[in-house]
């Protein structure tokens, strides 16, 4: 009997079972019975990893903002669906109903509409975590406008590589926003980007700071006076299951970053199935990922698989360390958060500042805790599981990616229990599988290979905007009929998984995906850089931190203002996420006969493990590993 709720172990092997015996009908009956649909489908599933082409529900038509809003409406029209908590914990906070978001959403469409954006247009929003960043999201999804969201920490030039990318029509931002302290002019930085974007119609503008900015005549706009004059109705325009619904942008190996093309239906289904039963979501719940929704983890969990199961869900505007270390605890006992779901990097920032910070609170709401964007390490999980859960909440460490559009590995609370350092088990219709070196998939347990999965799920991305070729070699190529996720993981005697890091040039920081090119190239725009290579290393905080390599055209002027100044290229090129936490100035860089740099070797003298740094004699320059060695930071 396949159920949308999984609350114990039999009905998880029960689903499990079906779903990969069955995916078509398992997959038909969880879109049958707990969903709107306008138009049923003609296919369920239609895919072919080799192409790759995977298609979900074809024929089908829907609105996924009535599945997230409308059909709460008659019974739920008045339950919170939002939860606002602002930057500054002196201003009240604000509850939107489903009845108002309802209003908001349909007014903020006929905005765009009244600009001309039409179904299949790009919106780029570039927005802090208030309101109308989920509310414009939602908006777009209503009138068949693709989203794509822009991380409000990204630099003018990262963000008008993105607008370019996909060629949006309109960008939707604000005066400014707060984080922490701190002031954030976003619409300057806005403005640097257009400079470099032709494409762009208009910019609409929130107010939040109330700060002087300029406005373009004719292109920027005020939005609350248009939404003042705009109809509370809009009808949602009919979406087929394959139309684009988002693209979100990743940090690829190579310097140009990856639209990532999520569709409609597949992702609808999958993020509400595995936000009900990995978070164990009940209807009197408070639901809070801390996330930002510029990244996927917010467009999956705190904004559509929250409101297509009916949720309350919190937004935070703030960062954990305002006004002070508390300020994660206050918030969960102000508003008695039953589910809380972050980054091992907060958990380990936050319990580094001791229990002090904790203590007066009351978290006895708290019923299930999550962490997302890097494997936790043990000493963080038992930190989290003794002094926030207090030994009652199960933790569910989860594994996913962009590219996945949900979760794909974790622990499903009253089913199974987490195990500190290990995602567990993969969720129902994820079928890994392990390959090693050569292409051979690796049978049995106690095994450790590289992670991949051999059948599509709902919610996978189709591919990458204006270049399937790149989604084809970067995800498909590796291995035949396959999807390579660029991870490496372990299987346990019980076929849980533990995921042991990146095996291509990404490094993730404080659960932030960035790829090492992009910041290389950034470097070497200095003048007087001749190359540079950068690594992750272990740090006690953010899980990995950066290293950079750099070789120098001129020896005289290695010096700290060199170093400031690479930092600030990286600032201005991607933004301050990327900037690196060590510089060492080197004579050269460890490579190949054919040219090719040894980062594996670089890695290695970053994290202090010299001992086995393998056969160097057959490297072009063997002397200069000596030297780094020598004068490793």
């Amino acid at each position: 009997m396949i159920k949308f709720e999984i609350n114990n172990l039999k009905a998880y092997h029960s689903n499990y079972f079906e779903a990969v015996e069955n995916p078509e009908a398992f997959w038909a009956t969880i879109a049958k019975e707990n969903f709107t649909w306008k138009r049923p489908w003609t296919s369920v599933l239609d895919w072919d990893f080799s192409i790759p082409k995977v298609s979900w529900f074809e024929g089908a038509q829907l609105n996924i903002t009535e599945n997230c809003i409308d059909r709460h409406l008659e019974v739920n029209g008045n339950k919170t669906a939002i939860l606002f908590e602002p930057n500054d914990p002196n201003n009240p906070s604000e509850a939107i109903s489903y009845n108002e978001l309802h209003k908001r959403v349909n007014q903020f469409a006929n905005v765009l509409k009244s600009k001309g954006i039409q179904k299949g247009d790009r919106i780029c929003i570039y927005l802090p975590m208030i309101p109308e960043l989920a509310i414009s999201v939602l908006a777009c999804a209503r009138i068949g406008a693709i989203h794509s969201v822009v991380f409000a920490g990204f630099s003018a030039s990262a963000l008008s590589t993105r607008i370019n990318d996909c060629d949006c029509k309109m960008v939707i931002t604000s005066d400014g926003g707060y984080r922490g302290a701190k002031t954030i002019d976003l619409k300057s930085i806005v403005d640097t980007a257009l400079l470099d974007c032709t494409g762009i119609k208009s910019v609409l503008v929130a107010k939040r700071i109330n700060s002087d900015i300029s406005m373009v005549s004719g292109r920027d706009f005020w939005l609350q006076p248009l939404l003042d004059d705009a109809s509370e109705v809009c009808e949602a325009t009919v979406m087929d299951a394959e139309d684009p619904l988002f693209i979100l942008y990743t940090s690829g190996s190579t310097g140009q970053p990856k639209g990532m093309v999520h569709s409609t239906a597949g992702y609808m289904l999958y993020s509400a199935y595995t936000f009900k039963n990995i978070f164990q979501y009940n209807p009197e719940d408070v639901y809070w990922c801390t996330a930002d929704i510029g990244w996927i983890t917010g467009h999956s969990y705190i904004v559509y698989g929250p409101l297509l199961n009916g949720a309350t869900t919190l937004m935070f505007e703030g960062v954990p360390s305002y006004p002070d270390y508390g300020r994660f605890w206050s918030i969960v006992e102000k508003h008695k958060v039953t589910q809380f779901y972050t980054a091992p990097t907060a958990i380990r920032a936050l319990a580094k500042q001791g229990l002090e910070v904790v203590k007066p609170y009351d978290l006895s709401s708290l019923k299930i805790l999550g962490t997302v964007g890097e494997p936790i390490n043990e000493e963080a999980w038992h930190w989290y599981n003794e002094h926030i859960g207090k030994n009652k909440c199960p933790i569910v460490d989860t594994w996913w990616q962009t590219e996945t559009g949900g979760i794909m590995i974790s622990p499903v609370p009253n089913s199974f229990e987490g195990k500190p350092t290990f995602a567990t088990l993969p969720f129902v219709g994820v079928q890994p599988a392990l390959m090693d070196e050569k292409g051979v998939e690796i049978e049995g347990n106690a095994v450790e290979g590289r992670l991949c999965i051999k059948f599509p799920w709902p919610s996978m991305a189709r591919t990458i905007w204006g270049n399937h070729q790149r989604y084809k070699d970067t995800y498909f190529s590796a291995y035949d009929q396959k999807y390579f996720t660029g991870d490496g993981a372990f299987r346990d005697e019980n076929g849980h998984y533990r995921i042991t890091g990146r095996v291509d040039d990404v490094i993730i920081v404080s659960g932030h995906n960035l790829g090492t090119a992009p910041i290389e190239d950034a470097i070497n725009e200095h003048p007087n850089v001749s190359e540079s290579a950068i690594v992750g290393y272990p740090h006690d905080i953010k899980g990995s931190a950066l290293y950079g390599y750099v070789t120098l055209k001129n020896s005289d002027a290695m010096n700290d203002v060199l170093k400031t100044e690479i930092n600030e290229l990286i600032s201005k090129h991607i933004g301050p996420i990327a900037k690196l936490d060590k510089i060492q100035f080197t004579s050269g860089l460890p490579k190949t006969r054919s040219g090719k740099i040894m980062r594996r070797i670089l890695r290695k003298i970053a994290c202090k493990d010299t001992s086995n740094l393998g056969d160097i004699s057959t490297l072009l320059n063997p002397e200069v590993v000596e030297e780094i060695m020598k004068n490793a930071l």
